[in-house]
């Protein structure tokens, strides 16, 4: 099940460093070049042009407690690291117009439960990457609203593995492993609207994207006597529509060195009917699969605020709240999904007149969830943290 690990807790949320420090707000701001991202229509209104990047290593760590034992199971420790390019380019003066460029990674994450844990047969390692590329324009119609839109193309790769229960001579497990490279497409569009001198209101649609995976290796390592059930070489296509998020995002500036912000996500995972793997040689034992998952749509709410303590230094604090898409007895331990609550700070400084740093850190709770799931009956007690440092550079001209 390669792309299974898309549809849960992968969506990383993490375009923007001053953003992160600010609960990721910033739908409704045009702080930096990350508004190629959070909302298209804004990038006219930005008073500079910028190239920035920044990366987020995502440190990921799940328990399971099996139901009726004493046992627990860690994901081992390593390291993730989603990361974002912009580029923001136009006239300064008076500009109606500005272009913009976006490198990023929405989806996501690193997983490693082992050879020898008790769910080996549903999961032992999953190393997923989605890459975002959208080129963007940005208009401005009045001098109170304006509009930008954007293609998306995502280039996406997996790399799955888990156990097979067909033991050889020693006793050892066979292995089966899905590796792949895909692509999909879509799009994404923002209202940026100037409300007053001191609020500012955002709207965006970024789209479904569809991504296929065609010709993906699917890798059987098992006892001789059994090779034959599982044809090798042998390749697997699938296909998975990553979801479509609507933003509504509220800038409010009290005083000239205070900005606070407030948004809201709707995340359609309802399109997530079921999952389907189509293997270009099936044997008896070797079929083509279609999964049920029913997924709901989820909601997340953030809020997160800027104090600039001088001109050089910015102080930076947020959080939020989100609800989980997948449904009771559709948890899995490529991604434990659960409704979660996060905090974040950041802190922001200039380190010449045209370059400035910003540095972010996130921790996210997941609440504790006790699942059975209904095809591989793995049953027992998941509890997640995950613990997201970052850091940024900008330059602006």
């Amino acid at each position: 099940m390669p792309f299974f690990a898309f549809s849960q807790g992968f969506q990383v949320n993490l375009e923007g460093q001053k953003q992160i420090g600010m609960g990721h707000t910033g739908t409704g701001l045009a702080t930096d070049g990350a508004a190629v991202f959070f909302n298209p229509g804004a990038v006219v209104t930005l008073p500079e042009n910028y190239i920035q990047a920044g990366v987020s290593p995502l440190f990921f760590k799940s328990d399971f407690n099996p139901s009726g034992t004493n046992s627990q199971f860690q994901t081992a420790n390593k390291v993730a690291t989603p990361f974002t390019f912009y580029g923001v380019w136009g006239p300064k003066s008076s500009s109606r117009w500005k272009v913009g460029m976006a490198i990023y990674t929405p989806f996501g994450g690193l997983t490693d439960w082992g050879q020898s844990w008790t769910g080996k047969y549903v999961l032992e390692s999953l190393n997923l990457k989605a890459i975002y590329f959208q080129p963007t324009l940005s208009v401005k119609l009045t001098s109170f609203l304006s509009i930008g839109g954007g293609f998306v193309y995502n280039s996406g790769s997996v790399d799955l593995t888990r156990a097979i229960p067909i033991g050889n001579t020693s006793g050892q497990d066979g292995q089966a492993e899905l590796k792949g490279t895909g692509h999909g497409y879509g799009w994404n569009a923002g209202i940026y609207i100037k409300a007053g001198p001191k609020l500012t209101i955002g709207l965006t649609h970024r789209s479904k994207v569809t991504t296929t995976i065609n010709n993906g290796n699917a890798i059987f390592t098992v006892p001789a006597s059994v090779q034959g059930n599982f044809p090798q070489p042998n390749t697997f296509n699938a296909t998975l529509p990553l979801p479509a998020t609507n933003s509504v995002g509220i800038g409010y500036y009290p005083t000239n060195k205070l900005l606070l912000a407030f948004d809201a996500n709707f995340v359609g995972w309802n399109v997530y009917k079921e999952l389907a793997f189509d293997y270009k040689n099936n044997t008896t034992v070797l079929q083509d699969t279609r999964e049920p998952r029913n997924y709901k749509n989820a909601v997340s709410l953030r809020i997160g605020g800027q104090y600039k303590a001088t001109d050089m230094l910015a102080v930076r604090l947020g959080g939020g709240y989100a609800t989980t898409a997948v449904n009771d007895g559709y948890v899995t331990p490529e991604a434990p999904d659960a409704n979660r609550v996060y905090f974040t700070g950041g802190l922001g400084y200039k380190l010449a007149k045209h370059l400035d740093i910003d540095v972010s850190f996130e921790y996210e709770h997941l609440m504790q969830r006790t699942q059975t799931n209904i095809q591989s009956q793995l049953s027992g007690t998941f509890k997640t943290d995950v613990y997201i440092p970052g850091i940024g550079l900008a330059y602006h001209w």
